[in-house]
């Protein structure tokens, strides 16, 4: 049976690329969980408009991700996470990627904590670069600040 491809599976192709496949797949996978439509011409017109959307909205994600970008780097988005510290400046605990994400909140940057990309635990005082995953080709660089908390 020859399907149309409705989104991106690595074993068969990309969006819009027509497949054939056992009826048994097609019929009982890819259909029903609409990864597919039979290949009729009224079902590739449908497909062009799906993807003229999603082509719409992923240039959208990626100017806000790019515009998000530029006003953490032009700002110089450097955040300041006071911490416990103990003998030798060592950390009780590390920072956390909530830690980071709840800063930026703060700060007025809505990221979620997943986009936040640490390298390495954060264990000591000082500065640290870390990488914000904006959208699949955009990333913002972070300067955290590990600071000593001031005891009261």
């Amino acid at each position: 049976m020859k399907v149309v491809l409705r989104q991106s599976i690595s074993t068969l192709g990309e969006i819009g690329d027509i497949v054939s496949v056992k009826d048994g797949y097609a019929r009982n996978y890819l259909l029903p969980r609409g990864m597919a439509y039979v290949a009729t011409k009224g079902n590739l017109k449908v497909l062009d408009e799906e993807k003229r959307r999603l082509v719409a909205k992923q240039n959208k994600q990626l100017k806000d991700a790019e515009k998000i970008a530029a006003e953490l780097e032009k700002h110089e988005s450097a955040i300041t996470i006071p911490m416990q510290v103990g003998e030798e400046d060592k950390l009780f605990g590390s920072v956390t990627k909530d830690m980071i994400a709840e800063k930026l909140e703060e700060k007025g940057f809505t990221i979620d904590k997943r986009k936040i990309e640490i390298d390495e635990p954060i264990k000591t005082l000082g500065i640290f670069t870390v990488n914000v995953r904006l959208h699949t080709t955009v990333y913002a660089k972070v300067k955290v600040w590990v600071t000593r908390e001031e005891e009261a």
